[in-house]
């Protein structure tokens, strides 16, 4: 062979896909994602596994007695299904009671309004808080007014633009009110569309500040408000909240496995969170995590395709109000995270799945995004950079990495937190896709010929 064919065909090898390379992780499990796609979407079993963990059990709020008996359920149903390892792992989580609740317009008329109190919020004094309402656009506005807000109820009524953003007035606007002399807050629901159905959610306190009482109304009522203000009519509200704190209680992490063939001590982790919060049924918060995962494993343990490393299927507990499981997962297993391939979480609902967000090497990202073209035929392949979770947040944050499931979450804020957040908002068929996805991204990373690199 000349100098010329011999560099040329040197060259050819070292470009061609080895095994285990990332075209060859693609080509190596088409079939099996075949398969998995035809046996997933062949029923409508996910959807029913999931309409009765929300309809039996209903919502599964920390510390409650329903989560506790959902996941004694759910550990009794895994193990039916034959699943490896299944367990309760224990986690010690905080217990806000919301207890009797209202907000009622005083003046310039008499009306009850829908409302919820925003979880760990303090509550009134027995009698209620009657104040007149000062109505804030932003907290820039409510720093230009601070005068004004002392003695009364701070209303921030800031339109939906994305969560992240809107949140920010959930989270900490009690802090603000306070600090400029209300009594106590109230915050438009943070979300999209309403029918007058007020979000729940988590709210934070600063020590040097007064806890004053905060809760959320509608977007039509936040509005309402906002425009008798604005016509110069005096609105008085009446708060009543018993809500309050109590001892922290017992729960668990939700454990079940499909044990690797070869490499049983590498694990790749998937799930969601058990728990919700203490309104609706939790169905896409975060249930339907739990159970597109769990319906994965059985679904690859049904059609004989057991990886050589574990995928770990976790539905973590007290994700809404402490995330208190994912960090408990993180301390139990930390002697084990160098061995753990990927982490995988659904925490956004399971609508119509688009592919995963990751986060990990380059390396990695592009032997990932090969794995997204098995997923290319139901509308799932796209893997973006950047992606993971809350709960698998303290495992990432030590080097595991990590993706989340993205879909269309075009709805996933009309009744996230609400009292409508049930089954019947999901489709039968995207939530088998979601199992398909989340299955076959799973079996992959641990059933491929190498680790996914760090």
């Amino acid at each position: 062979m000349n100098r010329w064919l011999l560099t040329t065909s040197l060259f050819a090898l070292s470009c061609a896909p080895r095994e285990g390379s990332a075209q060859a992780v693609a080509d190596r499990y088409r079939d099996a994602a075949s398969r998995i796609i035809a046996r997933a979407t062949r029923d409508s079993a996910a959807w029913n596994r999931l309409a009765v963990l929300t309809e039996t059990f209903g919502h599964r709020f920390s510390g409650s007695e329903s989560l506790e008996r959902a996941i004694d359920w759910t550990l009794a149903e895994m193990k039916k299904d034959g699943l490896d390892g299944v367990r309760g792992e224990p986690v010690m989580v905080p217990r806000w009671v919301r207890g009797t609740e209202s907000v009622e317009l005083v003046s310039p008329r008499r009306q009850v309004l829908p409302m919820l109190g925003l979880g760990g919020s303090v509550g009134t004094p027995a009698s209620g808080i009657s104040a007149d309402v000062m109505v804030v656009a932003s907290y820039d506005d409510l720093r230009a007014r601070s005068a004004e807000a002392r003695g009364k109820i701070v209303l921030f009524n800031v339109p939906f633009t994305v969560y992240g953003q809107t949140v920010a007035y959930r989270s900490a606007g009690a802090v603000a009110a306070a600090r400029a002399g209300a009594v106590a807050s109230l915050v438009r629901s943070v979300g999209p569309y309403s029918m007058r159905t007020p979000h729940t959610g988590g709210m934070a306190y600063n020590d040097s500040v007064p806890k004053i009482p905060h809760a959320a109304i509608t977007s039509e009522d936040a509005d309402m408000i906002a425009r008798m203000v604005g016509r110069g009519q005096r609105v008085t509200v009446k708060l009543t909240m018993s809500a309050r704190m109590m001892p922290d209680a017992q729960s668990r992490n939700v454990i079940a496995e499909l044990r690797g063939s070869s490499a049983p001590d590498e694990v790749v982790v998937m799930g969601g969170h058990i728990d919700s919060w203490d309104v609706g049924r939790g169905a896409m918060d975060d249930a339907g995590g739990v159970v597109v995962a769990w319906e994965a494993i059985r679904l690859l343990k049904e059609l004989g395709l057991r990886p050589r490393r574990t995928i770990r299927v976790v539905g973590w507990t007290n994700e809404e109000n402490g995330l208190r499981g994912g960090n408990a997962y993180r301390d139990a297993h930390r002697a084990e995270l160098d061995k753990h391939i990927a982490a995988i979480e659904s925490d956004g609902g399971v609508f119509k799945p688009l592919g995963f967000g990751f986060t990990g090497s380059d390396s990695a990202l592009a032997i990932v995004r090969q794995i997204g073209t098995l997923l290319a035929g139901i509308g799932a392949g796209e893997i973006a950079k950047g992606g993971g979770g809350a709960d698998i947040g303290p495992i990432m944050a030590l080097g595991v990495p990590g993706m989340g499931l993205n879909v269309d979450g075009t709805k996933y804020f009309w009744y996230h937190h609400t009292d409508a957040d049930t089954v019947d908002k999901l489709d039968q068929r995207d939530v088998a896709l979601c199992v398909a996805t989340m299955a076959i991204m799973a079996y992959v990373l641990a059933d491929m010929p190498d680790r996914l690199p760090r």
